[in-house]
């Protein structure tokens, strides 16, 4: 029987996962067994296809399997997929940080980071940065972050302000586009241009997320054939409604799942 163990190809004649540990001589209280995306310490059945992962806790994983390992609690044929995709983020602070890091971590295989600004201390309270990048361009330090996670990911990080001049060129290689900006002027301009001119691609933007209300208001919303909207529809910052991590992340989430939706041909929110 042809299955996959650590992403290589294995021909294996056990038929569970525990007589396969021991074909493999892979034991002990500290191994991880991942079957199919689904992690367990029971005698599963396998079969032709499966694909197996096994990590040794506490041990630095051969570079070779390193990439199977870091995809292995995915549903079984969305890294493929996910692999192949190319996704812009434009704006990279409270949203688009969330948002690049999950998307990083899902394994979607062309980043492209877009932001003009440097990373200040009122950013650190929702914003994925840590103290050592103050100072440092946002996107040059999500470029670093990424890289710490899932080195596999290829990353463009671009210090650029988008326009309605210049944005269609810049997002010329993507096929998806998050919008995480925080002006409203920005958010519009970035959201009519490229829909009008680029029809073909897919928007997914936020609106609504400031403050400490229900994190249940925050939803996704298909707009028009290749425009979501993520947040509540409402709550913007303002004097005496500031911008948190929860709600922030929550939406974020929205976003990021938005896009895997979409990668995945999941085209209702």
């Amino acid at each position: 029987m042809k299955i996959r163990v650590n992403g290589n190809p294995c021909e294996t004649e056990s038929t569970g996962l525990y007589d396969l540990r021991k074909e493999l001589g892979a034991g002990g209280e500290n191994l991880v067994v991942i079957l199919n995306g689904y992690q367990t310490q029971e005698d599963i059945a396998i079969h032709g296809g499966d694909e197996i992962v096994l990590i040794q806790k506490g041990e630095l994983p051969p570079q070779e399997a390193m990439e199977a390992m870091l995809c292995a609690r995915h549903t079984p044929g969305v890294y493929e997929k996910v692999k192949a995709a190319h996704v812009a983020v434009a704006g990279l602070g409270g949203l688009g940080s969330q948002i690049a890091l999950a998307l990083a971590r899902t394994g979607v295989g062309n980043l492209h980071l877009i932001d003009f600004d440097v990373v200040e201390p009122s950013n650190l309270n929702r914003q994925q940065y840590r103290i050592c990048h103050l100072g440092m361009p946002k996107a040059q330090a999500l470029l670093q972050e990424i890289g710490e996670i899932n080195p596999y990911v290829c990353v463009t990080a671009e210090r650029l302000r988008l326009t309605e001049q210049n944005c269609i060129d810049t997002l010329r290689g993507d096929d998806i586009i998050c919008e995480a900006f925080d002006v409203p002027e920005a958010k519009a301009m970035l959201v009519n241009t490229v829909l009008a001119e680029c029809p073909e691609k897919y928007v997914v933007s936020a609106s609504g997320m400031a403050g400490y209300g229900s994190g249940n208001e925050i939803r996704t919303r298909r707009v028009m054939k290749n425009l979501y909207v993520c947040g509540d529809g409402e709550t913007g910052a303002k004097p005496g409604c500031g911008l948190m991590a929860p709600r922030v992340g929550i939406c974020a989430g929205h976003q990021a799942n938005m896009v895997l939706r979409i990668i995945l041909n999941e085209l209702e929110a």
